[in-house]
């Protein structure tokens, strides 16, 4: 009676020593194929790799003008838009950049992702910038970033004008020649002297309208004109009066 546990177990090995035979003479019958295979699936994977690089260099310029132009605020639309491919691309493209800089993105109410990266041409625009959206803030103290590089949505801009206190009349009034200590005035001194907020002229600012606009303001009638070059604003003529 011994004699058939034996036997039944020798029959459950041979099943499995089987197929694992056939298997062990497939692999070394086929090794070669699977060794092309797997080299054609690493060149292909390389030759992705350089595709993609080469891409990204083509590519560059234009996010480096709408880096620029928009201060620092981009979307994966206005890529696509401006270098004419999908926004598939401009997002992958936009996230490892994103990732090379540090940069953030905040979901907008689209639910696009709306990549914040910081220049030197636009971090003195932020110093200028009223409050920014409460919701930039948080994500700047969790990430200890700064993504606040343009200006609050209107709405948010509107709330936060009411909150903050608007400018003395002695700041409005002082001398003109105090003021104009090096031949012009960044944006936060033209505010408080045409007693409106900082984001005010910030969104005024390129406005063709913007001298008429400040000379009707200013309280001894001088029209001021914004200067790319170096962020500040200069009086074009002197009062009238």
């Amino acid at each position: 009676m011994s004699d058939k546990p034996i036997e039944s177990y020798g029959k459950g090995y041979l099943v499995l020593l089987l197929p694992i035979s056939f298997l062990i003479i497939f692999l070394v019958a086929t090794w070669r194929m699977w060794l092309a295979f797997i080299l054609l699936v690493l060149a292909f994977n390389i030759w992705q790799r350089y595709q993609w690089q080469q891409w990204s260099l083509q590519v560059n310029p234009i996010f480096h003008k709408l880096i620029q132009e928009n201060q620092g605020r981009i979307t994966s639309m206005d890529l696509a838009l401006k270098g004419n491919f999908s926004g598939e691309k401009a997002k992958r493209f936009l996230d490892s950049k994103a990732k090379e800089f540090g940069a953030n993105a905040v979901d907008s109410e689209d639910q696009s992702n709306v990549y914040y990266f910081i220049t030197s041409s636009t971090l003195g625009s932020i110093l200028d910038i009223s409050e920014p959206p409460k919701e930039l803030i948080s994500q700047t103290v969790a990430k200890k970033t700064l993504p606040f590089l343009a200006p609050p949505p209107p709405k948010q801009q509107q709330e936060l004008e009411t909150q903050l206190p608007p400018p003395t009349q002695e700041e409005v009034k002082r001398p003109l020649e105090k003021q104009l200590m090096f031949g012009s005035l960044i944006q936060s001194e033209l505010a408080k002297r045409l007693n409106v907020y900082s984001s005010t002229v910030y969104k005024r600012r390129d406005d063709p309208e913007f001298p008429e606009w400040s000379r009707n303001r200013d309280p001894d009638g001088i029209a001021w004109k914004y200067s790319r070059e170096i962020k500040e604003f200069f009086p074009l003529e002197e009062s009238k009066s």
